[in-house]
């Protein structure tokens, strides 16, 4: 394991992937940063963080192999990596909003951005970014996020929660390698599903508003939702936002 700890940067993930671009990374690079000033997460949305407070990692994993239409397999092995780290440090209430937002007591600590390299059918590296909340206490404008701090009513040391961080992350990307993994993470993920099983609203890409029951995530990490009508439909992360 190769630890790179940076200042202010851009982005974590951006910086790995241009240190890919120049040499091999060995597995598991990790690239840390004090403050990033061009942090995304899902849909391009801005990740905002107060230097020194938070962690902020992405993580270089190869030798994957995953099937393509597998890869939601490898957000679920990080979100529930996360979410292990996160109960080893009495974080309580934890659920993951799909598709891999960590949730405690109903608000965001944790954000997640997976970028895949793909090579024929099969996803063959990946640059694993995470935004965790640890030890910031003000989130002007941001009802649904906290910390760990927030949580706890304590602080916490980043290096610590980054090794603990790094080993679950290793223990649960190596279940991709087993030939179980399909059911061992798909029942461990939705057993920690947000809103799964219970009446939730939900917002088209079009603005649209309607109500539905969570089933599951398929495969492919489409959300299965009961609507009117007693049907099951599927939907992506473009076509639709779950509210909190």
């Amino acid at each position: 394991m190769r630890i790179i700890k940076l200042d202010a940067i851009d982005s974590t993930n951006l910086y790995l992937r241009r240190l890919s671009l120049k040499e091999r990374l060995v597995d598991y690079t990790v690239v840390v940063a004090s403050s990033q000033e061009k942090g995304k997460g899902q849909m391009g949305a801005n990740w905002v963080s107060e230097p020194h407070k938070n962690l902020m990692v992405s993580v270089f994993k190869g030798h994957l192999d995953l099937p393509a239409n597998h890869a939601f397999y490898l957000s679920r092995a990080v979100a529930l990596a996360v979410v292990a780290t996160l109960n080893g440090l009495g974080v309580p209430n934890l659920s993951i909003k799909w598709p891999n937002d960590i949730l405690s007591d109903n608000k965001k600590i944790c954000g997640i951005l997976i970028e895949n390299v793909f090579k024929g059918h099969c996803v063959s590296s990946s640059i694993i970014g995470i935004g965790l909340n640890v030890n910031q206490e003000n989130f002007d404008e941001l009802p649904q996020a906290s910390s760990l701090k927030c949580v706890t009513g304590r602080d916490f040391d980043l290096d610590e929660v980054l090794i603990a961080l790094l080993g679950d992350l290793k223990a649960y990307l190596a279940v991709l390698a087993s030939t179980n993994y399909q059911a061992e993470l798909k029942t461990a993920y939705e057993r920690l599903l947000f809103k799964r099983g219970e009446i939730a609203e939900f917002t088209t890409k079009t603005g649209a508003a309607f109500k539905g029951v969570i089933q599951a995530v398929s495969t492919s990490g489409k959300l299965q939702v009961l609507v009117a009508g007693n049907k099951v439909e599927e939907f992506d992360l473009k076509e639709i936002t779950l509210a909190y």
